[in-house]
């Protein structure tokens, strides 16, 4: 792979980290409420599931699930009722569930928890492995396929890091502007909002033609 080429995947991969998706608002809510660390420890999680997905498109399987009407459209709406189904719990999380006394430290609620709703998050969106088998082909180099889709894959995964950090690191200063119980309930009634708003997104995704 040329250095031009590996030059103009960057910023355009970069911009998919980015977007402003339900993972994205995991980290931020996660990062609200219990700090930058344990929502950069939870997106391990959701960086498992993309190296799964990322193994499994280049191999060529992950073409050949979304030819499959079936698996897309099982995995599609498995994703989503999760989707909406966090965002009913954030919105009606409680303020014992989205904010410590005051005066007492915030920590990790339950770091595990937080780390599989991340992976299962990721694993059930079929628009991140249409990323991998429709985006990355794009910049591959034919003549060492295996070397430049790994590299391709990493720095994906490099820079998803480096969006989580953002992400975990505004969320953290917008958790200390709203300070309060009521300020975090109002935070994850948003967050609930957009979750679900996602999931429904989700559920109307069609499979690409083929």
């Amino acid at each position: 792979m040329s250095l031009q080429t590996f030059s103009l995947f960057v910023p355009a991969c970069f911009a998919i980290n980015m977007a402003f998706g339900p993972n994205n608002v995991l980290s931020l809510s996660n990062g609200a409420r219990d700090g930058v660390r344990a929502s950069v420890v939870a997106s391990f999680g959701r960086i498992a599931a993309f190296a799964i997905m990322i193994a499994i498109a280049g191999l060529g399987l992950g073409a050949l699930l979304l030819a499959s009407q079936t698996l897309f459209t099982a995995l599609k709406f498995a994703g989503a009722a999760y989707l909406v189904w966090i965002g009913v719990k954030l919105i009606r999380s409680g303020p014992t569930l989205v904010a410590r006394e005051e005066g007492e430290p915030r920590g990790p609620m339950n770091l595990a928890r937080l780390t599989k709703q991340e992976f299962w998050v990721a694993a059930g969106n079929p628009k991140a492995i249409l990323v991998f088998t429709a985006f990355f082909p794009q910049f591959v180099d034919r003549s060492a396929y295996a070397t430049s889709f790994a590299i391709l894959g990493a720095t994906f995964l490099l820079l998803e890091m480096v969006a989580i950090f953002i992400y975990a690191a505004l969320g953290a200063r917008l958790g200390s502007l709203s300070r309060g119980a009521r300020g975090f309930t109002w935070f994850n009634r948003v967050s609930g909002a957009l979750m679900i708003g996602f999931g429904v997104m989700l559920a109307f995704v069609r499979r690409p033609a083929t």
